[in-house]
């Protein structure tokens, strides 16, 4: 029987849990079962466990990282509370993807005034620019870009209920995103992220978020399709990857006379 005191052989409470193949690094002196999710996060991003796959049992990975299957299973709670995995019952523990039915709208916080998004139809997507361009310097440190990198802009309107009711431009760092067409994303039927997410295995987990109220210029009232004295909600979004690497600036401008922000605090 281990000793109380003797710290696992391949993880202490005080060190950093190496990855298997991986150099142990400089200890960082966090919670064991942070450090197993740290490691659990690294095998997400490095494509080891993909979207809709099945990760490894509790026991499973207790004994990759040498720990107990309590200290795994409190790793695997943080990283379901995130939602970067779900549990089903019976079956085991499988990583999160943007098509399933029950995260669809997770980063949509437009709802319509009257019934619900599912009534009101599928989303029609209107690719105005989709173009490769050298960002701005405030653009490529909000990318954390490096020097030369440039940016894919994308440009659409999404109409709700038959209506244009979203504007957005979108910058995406090119290099993640290799041969994404204006064709490609006006096919997809299902949400953006997972076409992202599907073909260039670049999943978003979590986005940060800023509103306001503006009003439009008198190209954004033409695509909206609204008078120009109308106030819209301008909503600036940097949306990141596993470890919180920025992958993504939106800007879009929602007209609310129909549809409402809406957002669950807790």
């Amino acid at each position: 029987m281990t000793s109380p005191t003797t710290a696992p052989p391949e993880a202490s409470r005080t060190g950093a849990i190496a990855s298997p193949g991986e150099p142990a690094g400089t200890p960082t002196f966090s919670p064991l079962y942070q450090q197993i999710k740290q490691a659990m996060l690294h095998s997400l991003q490095a494509g080891e466990w993909k979207p809709q796959e099945a990760i490894p049992s509790e026991m499973e990975l207790a004994k990759r990282y040498s720990v107990s299957q309590g200290t795994v299973r409190k790793a695997i709670d943080e990283l379901a509370a995130e939602n970067l995995v779900v549990r089903r019952q019976g079956k085991g523990t499988f990583v999160a993807s943007h098509n399933e039915r029950h995260v669809e709208y997770r980063f949509l916080r437009l709802y319509p005034d009257q019934g619900t998004l599912d009534s009101e139809g599928p989303t029609q997507r209107t690719i105005l620019e989709c173009r490769r361009l050298r960002p701005q310097a405030e653009l490529a440190q909000a990318l954390q870009l490096a020097p030369g990198e440039s940016v894919l802009q994308i440009r659409r309107i999404l109409s709700l209920g038959g209506r244009p009711t979203i504007l957005e431009d979108m910058w995406l760092p090119a290099q993640l995103f290799k041969g994404l067409t204006a064709e490609q994303l006006s096919s997809h039927q299902g949400p953006t992220y997972g076409l992202f997410e599907r073909d260039f295995g670049v999943r978003m987990t979590r986005a940060e978020e800023r509103l306001r109220a503006t009003l439009p210029d008198p190209e954004q009232a033409r695509l909206l399709q609204v008078d120009a004295g109308t106030p819209l909600l301008q909503v600036e979004r940097i949306s990141l990857t596993y470890n919180d690497m920025p992958v993504e600036v939106r800007k879009a401008l929602y007209r609310t006379d129909t549809h409402h922000y809406r957002n669950t605090l807790s």
